[in-house]
């Protein structure tokens, strides 16, 4: 009797032992996720023409943000802020209270918000998107010092109890809102690279950009909801943070021009110029 071979796949995986085939089966998923995330990218010309205008869009924030940061030095207490905070405390039903404080929530627990970029670089680095790896972590840290610095040049006291209702008590200066920078830095960096780099013709995509969208959204409203910042802070730090985002996306694009930590995609776009050129 002729006894049949047993295929070589299945021969492999039972000759591996169990932590081999945990590593093989991770090794699959990231692969798996490489090609998922190749797929979905943009061409080159056509992510860059969104991130220009993107770019140009943040650098008209630059000049309203000084103008503000001058008028609140001078001007610690705006009547227009005491009104506006009074109206959204307005309602303080404990479900308002409590979305509010959640949408803030990562920035009360700097070690949770810090895991959660550096899962963040790991998987870009995973799926070969290195240079966004990079730029995902040099963000959110220049945001900080950013943030720091302004706070100590304008020093701002933080809204104060006998004004309005002050629901959450932080420490430190009150110009611009750490919060809504920190948000802008890594939630607005990833929505702006979901805009850039995919095609959005998968459904995750569209996750991708909604979820980010919602936090940079919604953050500035919880600051002042919580009585921690005025309506100026979160304005600020909104200004400012467009500001750096636009910034890092102009390098980002330059050092991606170069080939940087990336495929050099423009080769294949030079190729195409010369093809339709003859």
């Amino acid at each position: 009797m002729v006894k049949k071979n047993l295929p070589v796949e299945k021969q492999t995986s039972e000759s591996e032992t169990p932590l081999e085939q945990a590593e093989s089966g991770v090794q699959q998923v990231i692969t798996e996720a490489k090609h998922e995330v190749e797929r979905s990218r943009a061409p080159w010309y056509s992510s860059s023409k969104r991130a220009y205008f993107l770019i140009g869009v943040y650098a008209v924030l630059t000049v309203l943000f000084g103008l503000l940061a001058w008028y609140v030095r001078v001007h610690p207490i705006l009547p227009v802020d005491v009104a506006i905070t009074k109206e959204f405390q307005e309602n303080q039903a404990p479900w308002l209270s409590n979305s509010m404080a959640a949408i803030s929530y990562l920035g009360y627990t700097p070690i949770l918000f810090t895991a959660l970029i550096v899962l963040t670089a790991i998987f870009f680095w995973l799926v070969d998107l290195r240079l966004e790896a990079i730029l995902v972590v040099v963000v959110s840290a220049a945001s900080e010092l950013l943030n720091g610095g302004i706070k100590l040049l304008v020093a701002r006291p933080r809204p104060s109890a006998k004004l309005v209702d002050v629901l959450s008590h932080a420490s430190g200066q009150s110009f611009p809102s750490g919060h809504v920078m920190s948000y802008v830095a890594y939630f607005g960096l990833l929505f702006s690279l979901g805009i850039i780099l995919l095609k959005r013709d998968r459904w995750w995509h569209y996750l991708i950009l909604i979820i980010p969208a919602l936090f940079v959204i919604l953050v500035g409203p919880s600051r002042i909801y919580l009585g921690d910042h005025w309506a100026s802070d979160v304005l600020g730090a909104y200004l400012i943070g467009g500001i750096l985002l636009g910034i890092s996306l102009w390098i980002y694009l330059k050092l991606r021009e170069k080939g940087v930590l990336t495929r050099k995609e423009r080769r294949g776009i030079g190729k195409m110029r010369e093809h339709h050129g003859s």
